[in-house]
């Protein structure tokens, strides 16, 4: 069963199957992406770290659950892909304002 996603939550997922390059404009201005215990903040460096991961390796995200915690929203994602570790359940944290992501962070 499909998962529902807050909008830009789904929006985030929709671009990262298909183009990667649109990533960015699913987050402000000044948003904060934290992935593999590195900081990317704006969305040119959104945009670089993006290009940088995809061009790296290929893989599939499927959302398999959500919950609310406070301000943020988690979505656990399962990966597969020809990274190290494939497949993997990783946990995509969001903080969202208005219609955009602010914050993300990614973890296992």
């Amino acid at each position: 069963m499909p998962v529902s996603l807050p909008k830009p939550i789904g929006n985030y997922f929709a671009a990262d199957a298909a183009d990667w390059s649109a990533v960015a404009k699913c987050f402000t201005a000044d948003a904060v992406v934290i992935d593999e215990k590195h900081s990317h903040q704006g969305r040119e460096a959104i945009a670089r770290w993006k290009n940088q991961s995809s061009a790296k390796y290929r893989y599939v995200s499927v959302p398999v659950a959500i919950e609310e915690q406070a301000e943020r929203i988690i979505v656990t994602a399962h990966l597969t892909g020809d990274f190290p570790g494939s497949p993997v359940d990783l946990r995509y944290a969001f903080t969202l304002a208005q219609d955009e992501i602010s914050r993300l962070e990614i973890a296992p």
